[in-house]
């Protein structure tokens, strides 16, 4: 880990916003408002923003995409809303730091606030391998690195080269690399230690120049199914991207019109033993290879199924008619209403099948200042 301090600039004024309806800023469209709010797209800004909150003694919360954050219905202080920056050049939202044609690894650069099916989309339209799998997921580039996002046999964690995180409290830029990260399923070193203390400001990712012996994965059913339907025997970036585009929109709402925040619960891991039980009363049951030894991973969108959830409702949130794994506000939920629903949804599965569902979208951390130390204001 290397470390930059990011106080050798002096600070950009702060544009601060009040009393500010954050309700369409989030995926699942929960009644939200930000009691003070600055948008910021570079580390000049963030850093005004760390200023302001300093000197008011506000607690800070982050807020990207909105894709998988659950929203109070107040947030007390101030947020920092991530968003993408201008284009760069050429217009394209990422910047190539591996330079010359003949290099097959090609690192690029890309800003936290921007839209990761855009990346997705425009390094696949660069003949750039390694995203594919992961085109069309919600949310900001900066979420990604948080979440370890993953789907179709790819995880962020294959790809990722190293992070740019800004520290509120010693206003420090830390380089951390994909190790000092601490990915793991859906989780990573944000989610734990540094849990609301900074903020992701640019992401390093390690792609491949598209050649004739570039290696896909297309190993994952649904995706090596839909290429094979498609005639695809020689696959490339684009075609998977496509195929993994086909699926999701085939089986996924579109939060516009079905606010929602994807895949509501993670794939429950449980150990080989009490899943050789499961599989034993449970042929069919979904399961895929884990990480962690002597595991097994169960699709937690049949364990709903079997419970006879799929597409249940309950007063304003449901489960999709066509994936029990998407929690849909169907009108005015809150986010009481949305964990009372959850709540239910887990004590079915864990009630039938002995195995607990854990949650993906988490409430936005706050970054309080310490009493015990007095934080720099610049």
């Amino acid at each position: 880990m290397s470390r930059h301090s990011a106080s050798a600039e002096r600070p950009v004024a702060a544009h601060v916003e009040y009393d500010v309806d954050l309700t369409t800023a989030n995926s699942l469209a929960l009644p939200c408002r930000a009691e003070r709010l600055i948008r910021c797209r570079s580390l000049q800004e963030l850093r005004a923003a760390r200023h302001y909150a300093c000197a008011e003694q506000l607690p800070i919360t982050l807020l990207g995409g909105g894709s998988n954050s659950l929203c109070p219905p107040t947030i007390e202080g101030l947020v920092v809303k991530i968003e993408a920056p201008l284009s760069g050049a050429g217009g394209r939202c990422y910047s190539e730091l591996t330079q010359g044609a003949d290099s097959r690894s090609v690192i690029i650069e890309v800003a936290a606030g921007v839209n990761w099916a855009q990346l997705v989309a425009e390094t696949v339209a660069a003949g750039l391998a390694g995203l594919e799998n992961l085109a069309l997921i919600p949310g900001t580039v900066g979420a990604a690195p948080i979440q370890n996002i993953g789907a179709y046999g790819v995880e962020l964690a294959d790809v990722l080269h190293s992070v740019d995180f800004y520290d509120w409290h010693s206003d420090q830029l830390l380089s951390l690399s994909v190790q000092e990260c601490q990915l793991g399923y859906r989780d990573s070193r944000f989610k734990g230690e540094l849990a609301g203390q900074g903020a992701v400001l640019s992401v390093r990712l390690t792609l491949q120049r598209e050649r004739a012996d570039t290696r896909y994965q297309t190993s994952y059913p649904a995706l090596a199914t839909a290429l094979r339907k498609a005639g695809e025997n020689a696959p490339s970036a684009a075609s998977i991207a496509r195929a993994v585009c086909a699926i999701r929109r085939s089986k996924l709402p579109e939060p516009a019109t079905e606010p929602n925040a994807g895949s509501f619960f993670k794939n429950p891991v449980v150990a080989q033993e009490q899943f050789a039980r499961l599989l034993q009363r449970y042929p069919a049951i979904p399961h895929y290879p884990s990480a962690i030894d002597g595991c097994v991973k169960i699709a937690a969108a049949w364990l709903i199924e079997q419970c006879g959830l799929k597409g249940y409702r309950s007063g304003a949130v449901a489960t999709h008619a066509r994936q029990p794994l998407v929690l849909v506000n169907v009108g005015g939920a809150d986010l009481a209403a949305l964990l009372t629903f959850a709540e239910q949804i887990a004590e079915a599965v864990k009630q039938k099948f002995a195995i607990a569902l854990e949650r993906e979208p988490q409430p936005p951390t706050a970054f309080v200042w310490s009493q015990s130390e007095a934080p720099s204001a610049v």
